[in-house]
């Protein structure tokens, strides 16, 4: 390496499980001796993608991307490209092909392997294209420069058994692979002992965590278990299907206090008859029954979901369906996506797909539903009192509004009044609900309470750390938090 450390940035495109990888990348780049880009920087001196598969134009966005940097990488010698993640595990040598000015190729079950590649790249002087066709290492026994200091991912799981006929990242991803709950909870135990409050466990799949290992109650035990973690306040887990929902994993919900008042919980359809198409190997009465049993237990739970648009072959009967089950479900969100074909996949092959018009408008009914039952549904929350993990990100016009934001236990965003005394990122303020809008709501009224705490201290450690010490990944889209808010869309597929 050169006496003077190289930079690098991350760009993120996708799901959690992106998010969490690209940590790891960064970690990865940060153990090799590269430094964080400052923010505002004209270039790194290495630019790592990692990538998403999921959507349609996925590939355009990278290409486009790519296309941007290669004048600036031409101008600059010594510059570095590397592309990981879905998109490059499904296209492999085609990137370098189309964009020749590629350094790295690598793929979601090497990511371990970016720092070697980029030093040979650099070495040989030609692209370096390694994709592996197995999971080498689980990804959490890698270095890891996490974003947050108070909330932080915990991976339980990675890749996926389900055959769903619109989703390609089972493919890329490959077949479930548990971690053993010991490794799980001593990577909690750890990270509650360095400040972080708030945890999500993180699987394709999460709550078929135990198959690979022989247990079906693997899940609820370990949710169980985090909450048994001394000084770990939030337990957040995503995402489940359907049809592994158990009624302990509801009980152990309802019964352990720091497991969070929240589900997002994947609909995709509410048509029986095209989510057998889709083969999500559950039905409406299935879908509604789960939501009744989690309200039962847990009355006061946030619920949100993802749903498709526009599948092959959906009548509007099958979408009256849909709508049936938003009304019966009342969500206080849902992730809406028009279907988008994905070569590849079983259903981009399908007979009746439909046209862009057809989509677009019942993407917009149920849009319009959906946010009316949302604004519905907070509206219920004003008057109430709350406990809001404060957060770092998530209110972009804070500044300009002397407000704080951050999350309620149900996940809600809450934007509230600046109190006077000083608050971190990661304290606890009391705030009383005064508005609500289908988004957000608003605590325009003081502060009730302010609850200094570890993982405030955490931050601030962080933030006082000296200006050549890293200070977190330098994560791109999404943006919304540290981390990212649980339900980031992910267009299809169940990891949110």
């Amino acid at each position: 390496m050169p006496d003077v450390a190289r930079t690098y940035e991350v760009r993120t495109f996708g799901c959690q499980m992106n998010v969490h990888d690209s940590e790891r990348m960064s970690g990865l780049l940060e153990a090799a001796g590269y430094v964080p880009a400052a923010p505002g920087a004209e270039q790194a001196d290495v630019v790592v993608f990692n990538t998403c598969a999921v959507r349609e134009n996925a590939d355009n966005r990278l290409y486009g991307n790519l296309g941007q940097l290669a004048p600036k990488k031409a101008a600059r010698p010594g510059m570095q490209i590397a592309v990981g993640g879905c998109l490059a595990q499904k296209d492999r040598d085609a990137i370098v092909s189309r964009a020749p000015w590629v350094d790295v190729v690598f793929g979601t079950h090497n990511v371990g392997s970016l720092p070697v590649l980029l030093e040979r790249a650099r070495v040989e002087r030609e692209a370096q294209v390694e994709i592996a066709e197995s999971l080498q290492t689980f990804p959490s026994t890698l270095p890891t420069r996490r974003e947050s200091a108070y909330a932080a991912w915990v991976a339980i799981s990675v890749g996926c058994n389900n055959t769903c006929t619109f989703c390609i990242v089972p493919a890329l991803r490959g077949k479930e692979k548990d971690r053993r709950p010991g490794d799980i909870l001593a990577e909690v135990e750890a990270l509650v002992a360095e400040g972080v409050t708030e945890i999500t466990l993180l699987g394709q799949n999460v709550n078929a965590y135990g198959s690979d290992i022989g247990d079906r109650q693997a899940f609820s035990k370990l949710l169980r278990a985090c909450g048994r973690v001394d000084g770990l306040e939030r337990v957040r887990f995503t995402s489940p299907h359907p049809r592994d929902f158990t009624d302990d994993v509801i009980e152990a919900m309802a019964e352990t206090p720091n497991v969070m008042p929240q589900l997002h919980m994947p609909l995709q359809s509410g048509s029986s008859r095209v989510l057998r198409a889709m083969r999500r190997s559950y039905r409406q009465d299935r879908y509604l029954g789960i939501i009744a049993k989690v309200r039962a237990a847990i009355p006061d739970a946030a619920i949100t979901t993802d749903i498709i648009v526009g599948f092959p072959g959906e009548t509007e009967e099958d979408f009256q369906e849909t709508l049936h089950v938003v009304r019966e479900a009342r969500f206080a969100q849902a992730f809406t996506f028009q279907y988008s074909k994905r070569p590849g996949t079983p259903a981009a092959e399908m007979p009746g797909q439909l046209p862009k018009a057809t989509v677009q408008e019942r993407y917009e009914r149920l849009v319009a539903l959906q946010d009316d039952i949302s604004w519905a549904e907070n509206k219920k929350q004003v008057g109430r009192r709350v406990e809001v993990l404060v957060a770092e990100g998530e209110g972009r016009k804070d500044d300009a509004t002397r407000r704080l934001s951050g999350r309620a236990p149900d996940n809600r965003l809450v934007h509230f009044t600046r109190p006077d005394e000083p608050v971190r990122p990661g304290d606890v303020a009391t705030v009383e609900i005064t508005y609500a809008a289908p988004h957000h709501l608003l605590a325009e009224g003081e502060v009730l309470a302010v609850r200094r705490s570890r993982a405030g201290d955490a931050w601030e450690r962080r933030t006082a750390a000296p200006a050549d010490r890293p200070r977190g990944v330098l994560l791109g889209l999404p943006g919304v938090g540290a981390p990212p808010p649980t339900a980031v869309p992910a267009g299809g597929c169940d990891v949110r």
